[in-house]
């Protein structure tokens, strides 16, 4: 946590104690920081005392492990110590779960090691039982429909893909809808870490059943050699047993390869920026969605254009943030480009990750794709 008033023009005179009486979200190293910081916190004081009387909702979720991996993290429990427990640290996808992971720039995107290193019940690494009945609306809907105790792990890594199905759902675009009985196409802006995690995608085959996604991966995080890369998921990621039927393919990705199946999800890589590519993309197809994930709208200039080109070709974008203040705050930058109100308000995201991220600036709690909105 570092003081709100920092850089205010003198050094900080210790840790961030003093906390704003008002809201509780913010801290000083002293009252001389904190008096000096009240012209720009003023205006955000009393929105970010509401947002901090939803913390306790911000940590609702259904799993056994969830104060392990909210209040406990707060206290300096470490991801690495909950997936060592688990003993999944630095194995299958989560090698780059915690810091220890390597990044994306140093890693093979496309060739990451796609297991679960769980058992097979505490994994989607199968058909599921049945088709959905209902749409789903949050993690005990999902952990009910794919038969998964509610001790599994699985969550950390499947916000991804779940968080891309809440945002179908969000935007009208669900499997009843004509646009999609058959092609799902969404282009996915920003990714960093999932590079890393792909194969989770493959749940896309059980949340979309029958429907060909395919989904562009745009971002400078792709690196470059990596641009233009195709890559197919045919089954999904393998869980730790050997007669599972997860491993009835030697495996699940597949980049570029000529064969006679046919994958119903498609990734597809692009480096760089949305605005710049955009172009080139749309001449094969044009998107029913665009998703941003965790996008920072406020603090990255580059969003411009791609919001006007949004704007632009009026395709429905859906964008995710840590925490609801992020979200504020982008929402203002959206709203001051397109000079309209935004079509989908900010809301809670039930398919947020359920392990919180740590805060440098906020008292308040962050978890990836937390908070969902969009034009």
């Amino acid at each position: 946590m570092e003081c709100a008033g920092k850089g205010r023009g003198t050094r900080c005179l210790g840790a961030p104690r003093r906390r704003c009486s008002r809201c509780g979200a913010v801290a000083y190293c002293s009252a001389s920081h904190q008096i000096l910081h009240w012209s720009d916190h003023k205006e955000e004081c009393k929105r970010l005392e509401q947002q901090m009387k939803g913390v306790d909702i911000l940590n609702d979720f259904p799993f056994t492990f969830s104060q392990e991996a909210t209040l406990q993290v707060l206290e300096k429990e470490t991801r690495c110590l909950f997936l060592s427990k688990r003993g999944i640290h630095q194995m299958g996808m989560w090698l780059h779960e915690c810091s220890c992971g390597a990044s994306v720039t140093s890693s093979n995107c496309s060739r990451s090691n796609d297991g679960w290193h769980l058992p097979r019940i505490l994994c989607p690494c199968t058909e599921p039982v049945s088709p959905i009945s209902k749409q789903l609306s949050g993690w005990k809907d999902y952990h009910e429909w794919r038969c998964i105790p509610l001790h599994s792990p699985a969550a950390l890594l499947l916000h991804w893909p779940l968080t891309i199905y809440h945002a179908i759902q969000l935007a009208g675009l669900g499997s009843a809808n004509h646009e999609i009985r058959e092609k799902l196409y969404i282009h996915y802006l920003g990714p960093e870490k999932e590079l890393l995690q792909l194969a989770v995608f493959s749940e896309l085959h059980a949340l979309f059943p029958g429907v060909h996604v395919h989904i562009e991966l745009i971002g400078p995080a792709i690196p470059l050699n990596r641009d233009g890369e195709r890559i197919d998921l045919y089954n999904r990621a393998h869980c730790l047993e050997t007669d599972c039927s997860c491993k009835s393919s030697s495996e699940s990705m597949s980049m570029d390869v000529k064969t006679s199946r046919t994958s119903k999800v498609t990734l597809q890589l692009r480096s760089g920026l949305y605005h710049d590519r955009y172009r080139d993309i749309a001449e094969d197809f044009s998107p029913h969605l665009v998703i941003a994930p965790n996008a920072g709208i406020a603090a990255y200039s580059s969003w411009l254009p791609t919001i006007e080109l949004i704007k632009e070709t009026k395709v429905r974008a859906i964008f995710s943030d840590y925490c609801e203040e992020a979200c504020h705050l982008g929402a203002c930058c959206i709203s001051t480009i397109t000079g309209h109100p935004l079509t989908f308000p900010i809301q809670l995201n039930p398919f947020r990750q359920p392990m919180v991220v740590a805060n440098s600036a906020l008292f308040l709690p962050c978890y990836s794709n937390c908070f969902l909105f969009g034009i």
